[in-house]
């Protein structure tokens, strides 16, 4: 997951950025220009789950003013040496989602990611039913007719997007934004397709019902939902759930 850090102050950055990559976290460095400038990418599609961490700083209120006032949906945690009860609440007043003091641990800033994420799109709990998968927004691989399914580093990036999403559609472009919008080396968006066929070939080997459960909404993008089984006769048809509106991106 890559991860927008503001820490203004060159000695901090060493032990920071060390403690982000040990938690499988990407940082991207930003400047104070960052936030004065165009912030459209912020509001793209997929960029609705990718955090800001932001040292605590005099500008900081602002920049946090600055990413919301833009339409910034994702998660804004602010970072402080020591703790300071009024500035912690001027800059959650300000928009941000939590407020935390060094010394910071990487599982537990992923935990705190994952916690407002899963809260924006309507997730209270730490993990969703999906029929016979439980995915899990804490980093666990899901479950699939209870048993634990391995899924790549790729698959399993695509597939938490998706359940993010559960029964509703998401665009190609927003799952790729997601998974590899900030790369360096960017591939061609038929990857996504190619990690989407493999995860049907994983979930279906392990449902009981066989069911790959990933639908391909044409011109749309892709949902991820159970089967809904209707008899006919003698006949039972196993077809798609009607199809919600696209979930947007922020």
């Amino acid at each position: 997951m890559h991860i927008y850090v503001f820490e203004p102050r060159a000695e901090r950055r060493g032990g920071l950025y060390l403690e982000l990559e040990n938690a499988r976290l990407i940082p991207v460095p930003v400047e104070d220009d960052f936030f004065r400038g165009d912030l459209s990418l912020v509001t793209a599609e997929g960029a609705d789950t990718r955090p800001f961490l932001l040292a605590a700083q005099p500008v900081t209120a602002e920049h946090v003013r600055r990413l919301r006032a833009a339409g910034c949906q994702g998660p804004v945690l602010v970072l402080r040496d020591f703790r300071n009860s009024g500035d912690a609440a001027r800059m959650l007043d300000a928009g941000a989602d939590d407020d935390l003091v060094i010394p910071l641990k990487g599982a537990e800033l992923v935990s705190r990611i994952n916690s407002v994420n899963r809260r924006a799109f309507g997730h209270a709990a730490e993990s969703v039913a999906i029929g016979e998968i439980t995915a899990y927004f804490d980093g666990r691989d899901p479950e699939i007719s209870d048993r634990t399914v391995n899924l790549s580093r790729r698959e399993h990036a695509i597939f938490q997007h998706l359940a993010l999403n559960a029964h509703r559609v998401v665009s190609k472009n927003a799952i790729y934004e997601a998974v590899y919008g900030l790369s360096e080396d960017q591939p061609f968006d038929k990857v996504i397709d190619v990690y989407v066929h493999k995860l049907r070939k994983k979930i279906s080997a392990n449902t009981e019902s066989g069911h790959h459960y990933i639908e391909t909404v044409h011109g749309r993008g892709y949902r991820i939902a159970p089967p809904v089984s209707v008899e006919v006769g003698s006949l039972a048809v196993t077809c798609a759930a009607p199809a919600p509106q696209l979930a947007e991106a922020g």
